[in-house]
């Protein structure tokens, strides 16, 4: 947690505005989530990548019912609303309480935060961009292709102008992302979101 904390201190030195709406899409460390939440407060959402959750989730599941559950969680997840999705969700681990324990545990635990896109109206395109964190994949294998190569590392300084490089690299393959038309609305829903979440909040403090 300390070290992205840092991270996101470093970020809001050089500019990023702290009092914005924002949506963060991360996987389930508990450690970058917890970053978020003491360093943007309220301001913030938070989607689970549904990638990395379906992958937890089989793997607490025999290979002959992975297709099958599968199946179930991506229909889930196609939902129109995000309260659809939260209903079939829960009924999927219900159903697997007793044969399953840990998938059922694993479909539960960061549920809510799986299906928060779906509350953005967000169009086709851009609701698939940002449902997991497979954007920047495309960046993190960058990185690790122009640095396994290097076989001695001579401090953190080094790392550090690696990283650098291997960025600028990285970044001349970058495209827009799909549904990149949509941000404007998305924006819009965002701060919608977090103007009633935070009015809630104070009526619930009074």
């Amino acid at each position: 947690e300390g070290v992205c904390r840092s991270l996101l201190g470093d970020l809001i030195d050089r500019g990023l505005k702290l009092e914005r709406a924002r949506l963060f899409v991360i996987d389930g460390s508990k450690g970058v989530r917890k970053a978020i939440r003491s360093t943007f407060g309220g301001w913030a959402l938070v989607q689970r990548c549904q990638v990395h959750k379906l992958r937890n989730v089989l793997d607490h599941l025999p290979q002959g019912k992975r297709s099958w559950m599968a199946a179930a969680i991506r229909r889930a997840w196609a939902a129109d609303t995000a309260d659809k999705a939260r209903r079939k969700l829960k009924d999927l681990a219900s159903q697997i309480d007793e044969t399953h324990p840990g998938a059922a545990a694993s479909l539960r635990e960061g549920l809510e935060e799986t299906v928060t896109v779906l509350d953005l109206g967000l169009g086709r395109l851009l609701l698939k961009t940002l449902c997991s964190t497979n954007p920047i994949e495309n960046m993190n294998g960058g990185l690790r292709r122009l640095t396994k190569n290097v076989k001695r590392w001579r401090g953190g300084a080094m790392a550090q102008r690696w990283g650098a490089t291997a960025l600028m690299e990285t970044e001349k393959g970058f495209r827009r992302i799909k549904g990149h038309r949509d941000l404007p609305q998305m924006l819009k829903a965002l701060q919608a979101l977090i103007a009633g979440a935070r009015v809630d909040k104070t009526r619930r403090v009074a």
